[in-house]
């Protein structure tokens, strides 16, 4: 099924436009908060996603007031015997799973984050390629509060974007971060008008969407294994995949279009 086919989901709604698609979460009601119906619908769009070569680029972002409130409490939780609720099954059957799609994507990957970003919300949010932000945004590492530990990915992203010192304050006192501090601290890469944010995001998106997305493919795989490379390694990476680079399509439009003085027209191949 091609992406922009896809329909009918009762808490994401989906769109595509100049190779840009878009996954909104749709429960503005319940300010977005992520529920077992919205896994399964992200698993619905994701496999769509991942299989519809003309989608270059994604967006992800929240309907209404707010990005997303983080896990909904409201829903009934797996229990194991002695009748406490067994919160690890909930992040091995949906978090960890869309955590791991979401940062294996081929394709640029971009959060839009309006209003309140909060506990799970906030890292699905962090754990994108790039955050854009209006001027409202609050990300909140809420989980003290209810005495759990950040999940959906936020022990690792948050202390790679903001250092130790500021993810563990972020952590133990659940208190929200604004658009600018956050860009400040490198969370988010810009941060507009909240009336702006939309349109400007789908603009950010069309741009890397007409780029070179096979490159950007290498850019990210050679970002992700710097973590834990040594510089010897991390320099074998690059000329590995600089090697794969220089034999796709795209390298070679680059050039020619450089020495035509003209805007390089980009496949993605």
């Amino acid at each position: 099924m091609a992406f922009a086919d896809l329909g009918g989901l009762e808490t994401l709604s989906c769109g595509f436009a100049e190779g840009v698609a878009t996954i909104a979460l749709n429960r503005p009601d319940k300010l977005n908060a992520v529920c077992r119906q919205m896994h399964a619908d992200f698993r619905t769009a994701l496999d769509a996603l991942e299989t519809d070569a003309s989608v270059r680029c994604l967006v992800l972002r929240g309907e209404g007031r707010a990005f997303c409130s983080g896990q909904d409490l409201t829903e009934d939780l797996s229990t194991e015997a002695d009748g406490k609720p067994d919160l690890g099954e909930a992040l091995d059957r949906d978090y960890n799973p869309l955590v791991e799609r979401l940062t294996a994507l081929r394709i640029p990957v971009i959060a839009a984050v309006n209003g309140v970003a909060a506990g799970a919300g906030a890292n699905l949010a962090l754990v994108c390629d790039i955050v854009l932000a209006g001027e409202s945004a609050l990300f909140v590492e809420a989980f003290c509060r209810i005495s759990l530990i950040p999940d959906a990915g936020g022990t690792w992203v948050l202390p790679r974007l903001v250092g130790r010192q500021r993810a563990l304050a972020m952590m133990m006192t659940g208190e929200p971060v604004d658009a600018k501090t956050a860009k400040d601290w490198g969370m988010v890469w810009a941060v507009y008008p909240d009336a702006d944010l939309v349109a400007e995001t789908q603009a950010f998106a069309a741009r890397l969407a007409s780029g070179p997305t096979a490159a950007f493919t290498r850019m990210k795989q050679a970002v992700e294994s710097a973590w834990d490379n040594t510089l010897p390694q991390q320099l074998a990476v690059e000329r590995d995949l600089q090697a794969e680079c220089g034999k796709l399509d795209d390298f070679i439009e680059g050039v020619t279009a450089f020495g035509e003085k003209r805007a390089a027209k980009f496949r993605g191949k």
